[in-house]
């Protein structure tokens, strides 16, 4: 295998690429935001690799089983078009559990390089929480913040950039490689 590496994408789920349904746990609560498909597929067209980082605490806190997450997982991928995400990685951890894969902690991101030989230096982090870019920093790659989320307020936000959605975020990310 060449040593070969591709930039990616991270992309945090809920209040990012759908509506954030505070611990969604059934295919029906998904709802991808409009444009979102178009736009993941600019950022594949261009060579980018498209992985999902989500917390997703409702596991741990027994709110929802692995295989209803893996449903609602599956329901994503079929609004935005199966072979779209080239992976997805989740914590099902509560918070205040000292883990290396919760966001902010980079460890879903250096699992993906590992495992998908990606150019951290040349990726991106999407995601509408601080925790995102936070997520991001830690693990090197440039973030943009999307104001999709419950939480709108980005004033004091340590973000690279600020997007109002999804497809302006992709819109940055083209502009500042092309």
């Amino acid at each position: 295998m060449g040593s070969e590496t591709s930039p990616a994408v991270f992309i945090d789920r809920d209040g990012t690429i759908m509506e954030d349904a505070e611990y969604c746990s059934h295919p029906k609560q998904v709802k991808v935001f409009p444009g979102v498909p178009q736009a993941l597929q600019r950022l594949k067209s261009k060579g980018f690799k498209l992985i999902v980082i989500t917390n997703q605490s409702g596991i741990g806190r027994g709110f929802f089983t692995v295989d209803e997450y893996r449903s609602v997982e599956s329901e994503v991928a079929r609004q935005l078009g199966h072979d779209l995400i080239d992976a997805t990685y989740f914590c099902p951890d509560v918070p205040g559990l000292d883990r290396s894969h919760r966001k902010p902690s980079p460890g879903m991101i250096l699992q993906a390089k590992q495992e998908h030989q990606i150019d951290l230096a040349r990726s991106f982090f999407i995601g509408d929480k601080e925790i995102d870019v936070e997520c991001g920093r830690n693990g090197g790659v440039r973030t943009i913040r999307v104001q999709t989320g419950i939480d709108c307020d980005i004033s004091g936000s340590t973000a690279d950039w600020i997007a109002k959605d999804f497809p302006t975020a992709a819109e940055i990310i083209l502009n500042a490689t092309s």
